[in-house]
């Protein structure tokens, strides 16, 4: 079967949809549920921009469905007579309903379609989840304002990778200071169009670098309120065992991916993501693999950059599996199983919530 590019996601339709006729209707009736908008009625000052916005919208109506073609060819044994735009439009929609990333607003999640639709049976603890993940941010750096992702896992206590807590810490020789002139702090919130700084979440200054593991990809920080005594919430629970059937297990991040053009297809990432970036979303997937000898598990949420750090859930109780640390295109992508390190010092000293 040609293709023009490969998805982020390391899984095709076929894994992913159990009836691909299904799937290809459900994207012809989305189809038709849009309402063409009309760039004429438009102020003359905003007309250029209605008329991409609406170039937009029709593209994407085109590709996708291309793609619901390519489905029902698929499912009639006519992989062959699949072309280049029937290829790339399947790709969107393994993007956009077998891996998608959705928006988070008012901290609670939009309700997804197709077979991630078990997610509202969630809702609850998902909810629970997304209380207790926020963007790292900084002042003093030479060119970024946020570095990553990351989550409570203890009382005082969040986790997110060495690579984000390095732009801002240095080791001084016996442990960890912050590099002068800069600081950093947890924003609990940052979702699409909130509509007023009071109606995001709480922001925890990041006081201390507890410590950066010397094996794997992480980093333990302490965090208490910007303001009056109220202590963080309670930290998620961390997985002290690992799941009797692994790959294949459905999970989710919840991050804040990022444009990352150098390791991802753009038009792959503009399909998913539709060119909303460093917000918060909840990134639901399944384990793949895990490879002991690496410390690693792998996984097949959609993130991007700004994901490191984010925490891997197990759906089935919402502990937390592992800790995301990076993706290689077309592949998939890697976290920390964290139930290997419940005995590690560093993370017995953080006080981190294994149960």
């Amino acid at each position: 079967m040609p293709t023009r590019s490969r998805s982020p996601v390391a899984t095709g339709p076929e894994q992913l949809f159990s009836d691909l006729r299904e799937v290809a209707q459900r994207v012809r009736d989305g189809l038709t549920w849009e309402v063409p908008e009309s760039s004429a009625e438009l102020p003359a000052a905003e007309l250029p921009a209605g008329q991409i916005s609406q170039y937009a919208r029709q593209e994407r109506t085109r590709v996708l469905a291309a793609g619901a073609d390519g489905l029902e060819k698929l499912a009639a044994g006519r992989a062959d007579e699949i072309g280049d735009d029937e290829s790339f439009g399947m790709e969107a929609i393994v993007l956009l309903e077998g891996r998608p990333a959705l928006l988070v607003q008012n901290h609670d999640f939009v309700p997804p379609a197709g077979d991630w639709a078990v997610l509202d049976g969630h809702r609850p603890a998902i909810r629970r989840s997304l209380a207790r993940v926020g963007r790292v941010e900084v002042t003093g750096h030479l060119s970024l304002d946020w570095l990553g992702t990351a989550f409570l896992v203890g009382p005082e206590a969040v986790m997110t990778n060495r690579h984000v807590a390095v732009e801002f810490a240095r080791s001084d020789g016996d442990g960890w200071t912050f590099q002068q002139g800069m600081t950093a702090a947890l924003d609990m919130a940052e979702e699409y169009a909130t509509p007023t700084p009071q109606d995001g979440g709480a922001t925890y200054r990041i006081t201390e670098v507890l410590g950066i593991h010397q094996d794997v990809d992480m980093a333990l920080l302490r965090v208490v309120p910007y303001a009056g005594p109220t202590p963080p919430p309670g930290p998620l629970a961390v997985a002290a065992d690992a799941p009797a059937d692994l790959p294949g297990r459905p999970v989710y991040c919840i991050g804040y991916p990022a444009w990352d053009g150098r390791r991802n297809e753009p038009e792959s990432m503009r399909r998913i993501f539709m060119d909303i970036y460093n917000v918060k979303r909840l990134q639901p997937g399944t384990t793949t693999e895990l490879l002991p000898a690496r410390a690693t598990m792998k996984h097949d949420c959609s993130t991007l950059g700004g994901n490191s750090g984010s925490p891997v859930f197990d759906l089935a109780d919402h502990r937390v599996l592992g800790l995301h640390y990076g993706g290689r295109y077309g592949y998939g992508n890697y976290a920390v199983p964290l139930w290997q390190l419940v005995d590690d010092p560093l993370l017995t000293r953080a006080e981190v919530n294994f149960v």
